[in-house]
């Protein structure tokens, strides 16, 4: 999916906000913002918007030497969801639909977004209960879901936030764990899950994990190491949670499940739907 130019100042947004978040030093912010501004005034926007904040975020650890500006966030919002996980499994377990209870709490988990403003922090969890389960998941797109699920022997998992991969775990103990592999970034961006956020969170010793081998957020194909690109070929379905990721694979030709929150007016325009709403997109080959 290519870079409107109705992300533009979202994207100037970010970096201010990335700056902001990484160092008090002004001055940095300026060079962060300047230097972010010069990247895309010589970009090619059909290039999918990914790619654009994983350049920022390059350009934000390199001016403030901070490897991870957002490792104490994370690590909140991990506790945070582990705190309430006992909880959320057994309202799963004994749930009518155990997988589509699973489905709709992972779909809201998606929620948890240091890009968007609100994240798990300052959310109540009775809203947030609410709003999981009377979500309106397509019919067809759960039905298919399953389907693929049903019909193949290797599945790729590609996780998207921290604390958002406790959601993700409901989800995985619900499906056939031995057909999974999850997977994680490369290395620190944003507030993206890394093999750290997968070993606090107990996915290590649920599933196997790997990585993309980039630190660029979503799974910008080109930029992910042979072994990932390889793997993700032979899978037989891949399930994709997060925007960013749908917005790196929507033209990939793949057999795809694409499960995340609307957040922006750009993908209520490309898909349809309402800012906010869940989005359970099958895409097959």
């Amino acid at each position: 999916m290519k870079t409107y130019h109705e992300c533009l100042p979202c994207l100037v947004r970010q970096a201010v906000e990335a700056a902001q978040h990484a160092t008090g030093d002004r001055r940095i912010h300026e060079e962060v913002l300047r230097r972010f501004l010069r990247v895309m005034a010589e970009s090619d926007l059909s290039l999918p918007t990914p790619f654009f904040i994983g350049i920022l975020h390059r350009v934000v650890r390199e001016l403030t030497g901070n490897p991870d500006p957002y490792l104490l966030a994370k690590a909140r919002f991990n506790q945070t969801a582990l705190e309430r996980y006992a909880g959320f499994k057994k309202l799963v377990e004994q749930a009518e639909s155990p997988v589509e209870t699973a489905l709709r709490l992972a779909t809201a988990g998606n929620m948890i977004d240091m890009i968007v403003d609100g994240g798990m922090e300052g959310t109540d969890i009775g809203s947030f209960l609410e709003a999981a389960l009377s979500s309106q998941l397509s019919r067809t797109g759960f039905n298919q879901f399953m389907a693929l699920v049903d019909q193949s022997q290797d599945i790729l998992y590609l996780g998207d936030n921290a604390g958002e991969i406790v959601f993700d775990r409901l989800l995985i103990e619900q499906l056939p764990r031995e057909k999974i592999t999850f997977v994680v970034r490369g290395g620190p961006v944003i507030n993206d899950v890394t093999m750290e956020d997968a070993r606090f969170c107990g996915l290590t010793e649920l599933v196997e994990v790997t990585d993309t081998g980039t630190d660029f957020p979503g799974a910008l194909l080109d930029l992910c190491s042979d072994s990932f690109r390889g793997r993700f070929r032979r899978a037989d379905l891949v399930i994709a949670k997060g925007q960013g990721n749908f917005e790196a694979l929507s033209e990939v030709r793949q057999n795809i499940v694409f499960v995340f929150k609307a957040k922006c007016e750009v993908i209520r325009m490309h898909l349809g739907c309402e800012i906010g709403s869940p989005v359970l997109l099958v895409k097959t080959l």
